[in-house]
């Protein structure tokens, strides 16, 4: 799933790229990968006017896709924006297109065709995931060589980094019975 393309309705608004309320002309939109770059251009463009329905266009090499949008009110007000997936005709806040597909549409319409990597990582792997997780969540724009578990960030509550801190003690425990089953298998040999 990683590896295809992703249209997030609430980041683009987030972004300023489209606007609730407003219609919006032609825009550029880049993909980016962190490691292969730029990955895909395309144009957007919008029209959020309407008070519950409005669309949403992507140009995209040979692909031209229309996509309608439908607003519900919140519970607190103000009302929230939705892609309608054009193939299950259901609300979505986030459209998928992954590698070889010729439209975007929501997560259920791919079903079992596509995955996430994680999906695929085996108990050691989600470890070293999670502890890579746990320490950039806490350590901001400090150095991560410097902390084996970095210290409490100012603005964090004490529940939540002590609970961060058992998750990362978990992490640890299976990736130290990792290396103990690994070192036995080594000397059995």
């Amino acid at each position: 799933m990683q590896d295809g393309l992703k249209l997030d309705l609430n980041r683009l608004v987030r972004k300023r790229f489209i606007k609730p309320g407003a219609s919006i002309g032609f825009r550029g939109i880049t993909w980016t990968h962190p490691y292969w770059g730029e990955v895909a251009t395309g144009v957007i463009s919008a029209d959020m006017s309407g008070q519950a329905e409005g669309w949403f266009r992507l140009q995209l090499g040979s692909l031209d896709q229309r996509i309608i949008l439908v607003s519900r009110p919140r519970h607190f007000g103000g009302r929230q924006w939705y892609f309608v997936c054009p193939v299950k005709n259901r609300l979505a806040s986030v459209l998928w297109r992954p590698a070889g597909a010729t439209r975007f549409c929501s997560r259920q319409t791919w079903g079992r065709q596509v995955a996430y990597h994680s999906q695929f990582n085996d108990a050691t792997n989600r470890a070293h995931a999670g502890k890579a997780r746990i320490k950039s969540r806490l350590i901001a724009n400090l150095d991560p060589d410097e902390w084996d578990f970095p210290p409490k960030p100012k603005w964090m509550r004490w529940a939540t980094y002590e609970r961060y801190e058992a998750l990362y003690d978990h992490y640890e425990q299976l990736l130290d019975r990792g290396c103990q089953s690994l070192v036995a298998k080594l000397i059995a040999k």
